[in-house]
């Protein structure tokens, strides 16, 4: 006995259910204007009780557009996946792209890759872009959206009109922490800063630096240390300014990795935390909860960041004459043992 395969139901199929014609099916199946609500209501009802799906290919053609975001992380494997920012970050996009019915294309690339990148990007793949953590001499964003393609920062310079961009308050952040430590009788204040060719490091070391002066405490150049947010760099970084410095009764570390290496350092030393140094970092992140002490550190949201990322950047695919948004997410500091 021949077996009988169910067919799926086919676009015709929707809208002889719906009493309408093809045409209108697919405006409210691709979202198009110029549909009735009572149509509306009548295909997504027919919709529901066939059970269709729509074919994204088909869909593509007729919309001329992917349903695809791509996520550009400016850094290397090792770095992306050790560090709790970009976790935090690649949820917030997925979450909200997936809310919306996209697709999220993830790509890693550091400066070498950028080149066959640029090619890739395009609207034969994706209907935009997100780009996250940029160093100065990234050019990523201006070749894309000289394309047209609408293309959204997370992090850095603000960019020209037709980038859009996101970020968190870094400067605000970094003035929360100083303040504390000024607050809790510290004067001597040291920091180690996140990567000086990036501006999140430099806007975070700006902020240290005024904080101070507007306290009435003096910046030397010698209770610096460079680093580039990674836990070996805050370690390195707080074996140095112990050298220089041995007076040091603070530090703030522009990441919650960097705090965590020099916390190790700090009790490798005999230096009591807080009784001798007082730690602050910046993230709020679980590293924060796993130290000891547990860490005092300046909570940003990168889920928040990310769907920010995808607000902005749907909003720039629905309108494409529209001009991009800006925004700025604020940052508060979370006070633990640390400090």
């Amino acid at each position: 006995m021949p077996r009988h395969v169910a067919r799926r139901p086919t676009l015709e199929d929707v809208a002889a259910r719906a009493g309408v014609g093809r045409g209108t099916a697919s405006r409210v199946i691709n979202g198009g204007a110029r549909v009735s609500e009572k149509a509306k209501a009548a295909v997504e009802k027919a919709i529901a009780e066939l059970g269709y799906i729509p074919n994204r290919a088909a869909r593509s053609l007729a919309t001329q557009r992917t349903d695809a975001v791509a996520l550009v992380i400016a850094e290397a494997e090792e770095r992306v996946f050790g560090e709790p920012f970009f976790a935090g970050v690649v949820r917030g996009i997925g979450t909200a792209l997936a809310a919306a019915d996209r697709q999220l294309v993830l790509l890693l690339a550091p400066a070498e890759r950028h080149a066959t990148l640029g090619d890739y990007l395009t609207r034969q793949h994706v209907d935009g872009v997100l780009l996250l953590s940029l160093h100065d001499d990234n050019t990523l964003p201006t070749q894309i959206a000289e394309r047209g393609m609408p293309v959204v920062l997370g992090g850095g310079r603000v960019p020209p009109p037709a980038i859009g961009f996101v970020d968190n308050d870094n400067e605000q952040g970094a003035r929360l922490a100083v303040e504390h430590l000024v607050a809790r009788g510290r004067r001597v204040i040291a920091t180690v800063t996140g990567p000086l060719d990036m501006e999140v490091g430099r806007t975070r070391l700006r902020a240290y630096r005024a904080a101070l002066e507007a306290a009435g405490l003096a910046y030397h150049d010698d209770l610096v240390a460079p680093g580039d947010f990674s836990q070996s760099s805050g370690e390195e970084g707080m074996r140095a300014l112990l050298v220089r410095r041995p007076d040091i009764d603070a530090v703030f570390c522009a990441n919650d990795p960097m705090a965590a290496g020099a916390l190790g350092v700090l009790r490798d030393a005999g230096r009591r935390v807080p009784e001798d140094v007082s730690v602050v970092g910046f993230d709020d992140s679980r590293i924060a909860l796993s130290t000891h002490p547990r860490l005092t550190s300046v909570h940003q949201s990168p889920e928040a960041m990310g769907r920010a990322m995808v607000d902005v950047v749907l909003a720039a695919i629905a309108e494409p004459e529209a001009a991009l948004g800006r925004r700025m997410l604020p940052t508060r500091l979370v006070v633990r043992e640390s400090s």
